[in-house]
């Protein structure tokens, strides 16, 4: 098992910076880092090639700065050409929404950890058998525990992280459940508080996680 993907599973918790400067993320990061959460993800936005430039501002700053303290990937990587920006500026894995066969293709040849985006059984065993190494069961809270578990049920041989509308209250739930982690986003990485500054108050959100 690779270092990246080792991490990613002994952290439980993958910390969604979705919408956040470039100019509030090492301050950000380091919170998390106080907190017990050692993965972050980077989202891209499909609305401006500004943010997505922004996007991998942050990813390189984290690297940069964090070195293997942090697993720092990018998210919400729609095409292969973003699996290569991100790759340069310095992610080691790749979250999507979908399962697109070609982005998980291009990040498996460049080394990278890949984990789409999945909703049914039949999309999971497709992202599985196209590369990826953890699929993305996703909105999970939405879909509810149950399917979650009956959704990993006959596919326990695929590792399986939980994402959307997972909090402190209820991640725990999810890896008792059998998931190998779960991503965590305006829930613990709160915009308005590193908006104003308060990184103390984005430490103890993660702290509630129980990581360290």
């Amino acid at each position: 098992m690779s270092k990246v993907l080792q991490k990613l599973i002994d952290g439980k918790v993958v910390a969604i910076v979705r919408g956040i400067s470039s100019k509030d993320i090492i301050p950000t990061v380091q919170a998390l880092k106080d907190g017990g959460i050692t993965c972050v993800e980077v989202t891209f936005s499909m609305s401006s090639e500004e943010k997505s430039l922004d996007t991998l501002k942050s990813i390189s700053m984290i690297a940069e700065t964090f070195g293997d303290e942090i697993a720092v990937g990018a998210g919400t990587v729609l095409t292969p050409e973003n699996v290569r920006r991100a790759k340069e500026a310095g992610a080691t894995y790749i979250i999507s929404p979908n399962v697109d066969a070609d982005v998980i293709k291009e990040t498996k040849a460049l080394g990278m950890i890949s984990i789409p985006g999945a909703v049914t059984p039949s999309e999971a065993l497709d992202a599985y058998k196209a590369g990826a190494d953890i699929v993305k069961l996703f909105p999970a809270a939405s879909l509810g525990l149950g399917y979650v578990k009956a959704v990993m049920g006959p596919l326990d041989g695929i590792p399986i992280t939980a994402v959307g509308g997972i909090d402190a209250s209820n991640y725990q739930s999810f890896i008792d459940a059998g998931c190998v982690g779960v991503g965590v986003g305006g829930n613990l990485v709160n915009k308005k508080l590193i908006e104003a500054g308060d990184f103390e108050a984005i430490k103890q959100l993660a702290l509630e996680y129980g990581l360290v």
